[in-house]
């Protein structure tokens, strides 16, 4: 099985491998891309590391993980970044922004993009309502986690691969 996990991985977190490794062993994924898009839909104002630099990090932090690798993608849209994939992992935030007509042109569009979805497996966040059926099984801890709580000093919650990284490159405010 062939799946992608879209996200802007600034910076990738323990959360975000442990969702990896979840949905690996639950689905049994052979293939398995983290894709980050050139320009990321709704933080178009990112500062930060380079996309380069961020697939440098997340392609470490994957290093253990022999069906993962990064991927930089030109798309935006979940449903145009997930085309081809037999599965797309997403947080809950994530799956409530599929929902939200600000991301579409109209509301045909969101209809369209949504039908052209794949299986869904969403990893719960902060007590946002997924259901059930596409809940993806993940530990209770890594709930909370979130690159936007890391980028505010939240240093422990980052891959290993990413704070040595962001350290030795002054990136995220470490030095």
């Amino acid at each position: 099985m062939r799946a992608v996990y879209p996200g802007s991985f600034n910076p990738p977190t323990i959360g975000h491998i442990a969702i990896a490794n979840s949905a690996i062993k639950r689905f049994s994924i052979s293939e398995l891309h983290l894709a980050i898009s050139t320009v990321a839909l709704g933080k178009e104002k990112l500062t930060g590391p380079s996309v380069a630099d961020r697939i440098e990090i997340l392609d470490k932090s994957l290093r253990l993980i022999p069906e993962a690798s990064a991927l930089e993608t030109p798309k935006q849209l979940i449903a145009d970044i997930a085309e081809g994939y037999d599965l797309a992992i997403l947080g809950a935030d994530k799956w409530a922004q599929l929902h939200d007509l600000s991301f579409y042109k109209d509301e045909p569009h969101m209809a369209e993009c949504l039908s052209r979805l794949p299986k869904l497996a969403v990893a719960p966040r902060n007590g946002i309502a997924v259901p059930q059926e596409i809940l993806l099984p993940v530990p209770e801890e890594i709930n909370s986690i979130s690159s936007s709580e890391v980028r505010h000093g939240k240093f422990e919650w980052m891959t290993k691969e990413a704070f040595d990284l962001g350290k030795e490159r002054g990136l995220w405010g470490l030095s």
